[in-house]
Order: C-alpha cells, then structure tokens, then sequence
C-alpha cells in the first residue's frame, strides 16, 4: 500500500503506488519471525551430536554439511532481516572461523525472549539498553574466566584444534588431523615481538577425492596440481635446486603486427635456427645457474621443452602466481622475472621434487623443503562430499589454532562458559530497578540456549540437563559443561574439551548487535522496482 496522508487539500502521496510499508508491531513481529527461522535452521547442527543438512542449488550440486556459515550461504535467503542473521555467521566465519552455529543461535534466541518482553509492553528501546549493558557484563565475566597459556603449547594447541573437529563428519580421525593442522599452523607462524602472527594463506589445502580420511598428509612443501611438460624429463629429482620463473621460455612476439619479407629458402631456414638458438641460450642460462628443477609461471616453447630433456631438468609450465609465490617461500628461493639475472642465490632448496599420479591425475610434489614458511595440506576422503566437508572442518581448525596462537587465552567448551555468564548475569540483573532488570535476565535466558541446544541434539532431557548444570555450577564448578559424546554433565576442563576465547567474545558482540538492530527496526517500506509513480 502506498502512504496516504489526508489533508484538506485532499491526499497526500509519498511512497509509490507500488510500495509495501509495515509499521510498529507488525514490523517488529515479521522481522523476529523471519531472524528466529533462521536460528531454528541451524539449531539441530550445533553440538558433537548435531545433524548434518542436505543443501541443493538450482543446478543440482549437493552439499552436505553441518557447518553453520555453509549451510547459511548455500541457502538462498530472501528476507531482509534473515539477512543480517546469515551475515552474523559470515562474521563468524571470516573472523574466528568457528562458532558460526552458536552465534546464529544465540542472536534468534535474544529475538525469541525480547518478543516475550515486547508482549508485556515493554519498550524495544529498553530491551536494547538491557542488552547492551549484559553484553558488556558478559564480557567481562568471560575475561575473568579465561586461562592464559604459552602461545606455541603444542598440547593446548592440539586440544583446540580437536575440540573444533569433535563437532564434525571428521570427528573419528579428529587426533591425526588436528595433528596436521597444528603442525602446519606452526610451521607458517611468524614470532613478532611478544607473539605469533599466522598467515592461513601460507597453507595451502589441496583435495582430491579417493582413498579415505586417514590418507590425509601434511607436506613440508607444496602440492601443484599441474604435470611435468616432457615426457623426456625426468619425474623425481632428489636434492633439487628450483628456479622459479615468472617469464615465459618462448621467442616474444613483437607488440605490433609485422611481417618478414624472405626471398630465398636459406634466409628461412636461417630465421628457425636464429629462434632455435634464442631458446637453447635461455636454457642454457638456466642449467648454468646449477637449477635442476625450473616452475615457470608462464608457457614454455616446445623446443625449449625439449631442451630441458636433454639437460636432464624437470619443468613445470602455467603455475599460477599464489603457488609461485608459496614456493618461494616454502622453498627459500626468488621468483625471477628475467632469465639473464638469474644466479645460484635465487634457486630454492627442495631435498625431493617429483611427480606422482594422484587418482587419475599427475601432480607435482615439491616436498621436504628445510625450513618451510609455506606449506600444503593434501586431503583425501572417499568421495567429493567427504573432502569438501573435510576441507571445511581443516578451515575451521586452522582458524581456531590461529586464533590461539594470536591470543593465546582459552575457555573449556561444552556450553560451560555460556551457562556460568548466564547464572552471574542473573544475580547481576538484581541489582537494576526498572524493567532493565526483565531484559538482563532475558538476555542470560537465551544465553542458556547453547547448552540447552547442544543437550537436546545429543538426546539429553533439556529441562532436567539445565537443572543439574545450573546446580553444579552454583556449587562451584564454573568448567562444568555437557559431554554430548557420553550424554552426561562433567568437567569440560578435565575432558580437555576446551575453546579460543576469542570465539565466545565474538558469539557475544555479533548476536547482541544484530538482535538490538532488528529490535529497533519500527517501520519496514520495500519499494518494488517498476509500478506506477506515486
């Protein structure tokens, strides 16, 4: 409907005939609807018990996963306020890499419980001020529970890493990969003055389907997806000395178009000799600068290919700029832009480049590089689903590694955290008069919701779940959390069943923004392209 606004001239047109508006109430209720749809999307996924989903796209590609942040971005939302829910889980997932089903959750469940609120008449703009005030209450509750450890604890390390991958398809092979994932997370990390900066772009994570989950391998080197140019060229070099190049092997072609003019046959044979030696000269260059092993960026001629036969040197040809740069520093070499300038400093160092058939295809492996600074991760799993859900439990671990060793203070798992803020922001609520107070209790109501999900996927009686927690936290155990494995309440810390800070600080700030953004929304006007002006 269009807005009409009566006056005694007659009415008033604002919006377009076309122009849907929703306004108080309506809006609100639409908006906390659509968000809790979302939220009630992923709530059976979360927890080492949670459900996997099934995803479809419009060309049929199937998708299986349990991942928060994927199951979100595969489904097409449509509704605007949906819309901020899945961008939660995107934050989530570009920033900590975990936590993007808790977070989604915990914001539908701040929706659900001011909705209660906003039925008792109690403003949005109070609800918003409750919110805000136990969201900065739950973070430091959150900073006075954490422990701090050293940042390269190759033990915590693994613990975390482990605890990501227990909540995954991969979790039966979670001790080998969380492994694989600390070692190469180590290997790439920086030290800069007090701590650790972690590039993830320095592990490069190759997937090939066939074999299984336990033919995964972490290679101190890296992986091209690309096969040796000759099949004169030797397939395994053993003490490799590598030039990379990124220029091409070819005889260039002039800028603008010209032409030869060649009045007797000699001239022409003479013109193929004179490129032929243009070519041979360049691999000269090459084997006079000790290289065995040449990966260039760009095409390599044919008669330079066969050149490098005869020198006995293995060349790959077309590697892509990310891998060239990877290798250089995997391999301690420089990418070289000019055959002419290329010494024996430049060449990196590899104790083995070969080639190896990977299923049906040949691939180049450039592995047990000395002091690698970039490295690869190959997974395997029985079919193409299988990897894919691999590489991303593999994204996720590596995150929550990499958030350790940036900010090296951790929290146990489990929904513990979550319930102990919870339990403190209820006694906290207390001391607010006004209806202040109704929002914080509200606000550790839906806090609750983490264990409470991770209890009811694992098949546990919610009610009696939280009353047991609630009642062994009070009495002192604040690591108290539920063992969704074992379908028990326990000591998460003891389990070794433990998280990055960093993840529940970032659960709280996105889900409390968002909900308080759609709490203030008031007035909803979707304009449609087209339709008549108003």
């Amino acid at each position: 409907m269009a807005s009409i606004q009566q006056t005694p001239q007659g009415p008033v047109l604002v919006l377009k005939e076309s122009a849907l508006q929703q306004k108080g109430r309506d809006a609100q209720q639409n908006n906390i609807a659509a968000a809790k749809l979302v939220a009630e999307l992923v709530r059976s996924s979360l927890g080492p018990r949670g459900l996997d989903k099934m995803l479809v796209d419009s060309l049929g590609d199937v998708t299986i996963t349990n991942d928060g942040a994927t199951i979100l971005k595969e489904v097409d939302v449509q509704h605007p306020a949906a819309k901020m829910m899945v961008e939660i889980a995107k934050t989530m997932d570009n920033e900590v890499g975990d936590g993007t089903t808790s977070s989604v959750v915990f914001g539908g469940a701040l929706l659900s419980k001011a909705e209660e609120l906003l039925k008792k008449d109690v403003h949005s703009s109070v609800i918003v001020e409750g919110y805000q005030a136990a969201a900065e209450k739950s973070l430091q509750v959150l900073d006075s529970m954490v422990k701090k450890i050293q940042p390269d604890d190759r033990d915590s390390l693994l613990k975390i890493a482990t605890t990501s991958m227990q909540s995954k398809l991969v979790s039966d092979d979670s001790e080998p990969l969380s492994q694989m994932t600390v070692d190469a997370v180590m290997k790439v990390a920086v030290r800069k003055d007090q701590g650790y900066v972690v590039d993830l772009d320095n592990i490069k994570v190759e997937k090939k389907s066939g074999g299984s989950i336990q033919d995964t391998r972490l290679i101190k080197g890296i992986v091209l997806d690309k096969e040796v140019v000759h099949s004169g060229m030797p397939t395994k070099i053993p003490g490799a000395r590598i030039a990379l190049l990124n220029t091409a092997l070819e005889v260039e072609k002039t800028e603008m178009s010209s032409e030869i003019r060649i009045s007797d046959p000699t001239q022409m044979q003479l013109f193929l000799e004179e490129e032929n030696r243009m070519l041979k000269a360049m691999v000269e260059k090459i084997r006079a600068a000790g290289a065995n092993v040449l990966l260039c960026q760009k095409g390599i001629d044919d008669i330079a290919q066969h050149y490098l036969a005869k020198a006995g040197i293995l060349a790959v040809r077309r590697v892509k700029e990310s891998d060239m740069t990877k290798l250089g520093k995997a391999t301690g070499g420089r990418v070289s832009s000019n055959i002419d300038d290329l010494t024996s400093g430049d060449l990196g160092r590899a104790e083995m480049v070969q080639q190896r058939k990977v299923e049906s295809d040949k691939w180049v492996f450039v592995e047990e590089c000395a002091n690698p600074q970039s490295v690869t991760l190959l997974l395997r799993g029985g079919s193409q689903r299988v990897v894919d859900e691999v590489d991303r439990s593999i994204h996720d671990a590596l995150m929550v590694v990499k958030d350790v060793m940036e900010n090296p203070s951790i929290v146990a798992g489990g929904g513990a955290p979550e319930a102990y803020i919870a339990s403190q922001l209820k006694e906290w609520a207390d001391s607010f008069d006004g209806r202040e107070q109704l929002a914080i209790k509200k606000y550790a109501e839906a806090l609750e919701t983490i264990p409470l999900a991770i209890a009811e996927n694992a098949g546990m009686d919610p009610i009696d779940t939280i009353a047991t927690l609630r009642a062994k936290q009070s009495q002192g155990g604040k690591w108290t959390g539920i063992d969704a494995k074992k379908t028990r309440i326990d000591d998460m810390y003891g389990l070794d069943i433990i998280e990055p800070s960093v993840i529940k600080e970032q659960i709280i700030k996105s889900a409390t923004e968002v909900a308080c953004m759609i709490l203030r929304i008031d007035d909803v006007i979707a304009v449609s392209a087209g339709g008549p002006a108003g």
